[in-house]
């Protein structure tokens, strides 16, 4: 009978050493701030790389949807893709290999650009490269880079689903504008960064 009422008495006692114990511990560094040059928060960088997983696990079907929505909202970009220009219907897009093949080293650039978001110098270098390299195709101008955002969005918004949250949303709407923005700077600059 002791034992029972000495007990409460006890956890009473150490819960208040503990609840005093933990008044004096001292409250958490904040994050690292993000690098300027990147337009999102560190909480924003932590949602989108936990977020990219998900994409990650399926590059190939997100890119090939990426694709068959800028070719159904922009027709005349699918001409300066004369592997796959012949293609009509969007089941004939599904299932091509040269078309997938093509969606998934797009989203492979877009990958590594994603896991490394916080390497600012890093991406702005690989993102910039990337854009330099499409003045090699014939026809090909910066502004089409811009063609790719919204069907980016949906693509992403289709892989991901209840996942896509309107915060979520917000942060890849950011990050595609950034992406899209430094694709067009290592274009339109001569001596992009190699």
């Amino acid at each position: 009978m002791g034992c029972k009422q000495s007990a409460p008495e006890t956890n009473t006692r150490s819960l208040t050493a503990e609840a005093a114990m933990a008044d004096k511990l001292p409250e958490p560094a904040p994050p690292d701030p993000t690098d300027p040059r990147l337009p999102l928060d560190p909480r924003q960088v932590f949602k989108l790389k936990k977020s990219w997983k998900g994409i990650k696990r399926c590059m190939e079907s997100t890119g090939v949807e990426m694709f068959i929505r800028m070719f159904r909202s922009n027709t005349d970009i699918k001409r300066l893709f004369a592997k796959f220009a012949h293609l009509k219907t969007e089941e004939e897009m599904r299932v091509d290999e040269v078309l997938e093949k093509h969606a998934t080293t797009v989203m492979a650039t877009v990958d590594e650009a994603m896991n490394n978001i916080d390497n600012v110098d890093f991406v702005l270098t690989l993102l910039k490269h990337r854009g330099n390299y499409h003045k090699k195709i014939p026809g090909f101008t910066s502004d089409l880079f811009w063609a790719i955002e919204v069907p980016f969005l949906e693509a992403v918004k289709i892989t991901l689903g209840d996942r896509y949250s309107d915060n979520m949303d917000r942060i890849y709407r950011i990050t595609i504008k950034f992406v899209l923005k430094t694709l067009v700077e290592g274009y339109d600059t001569s001596n992009a960064v190699s």
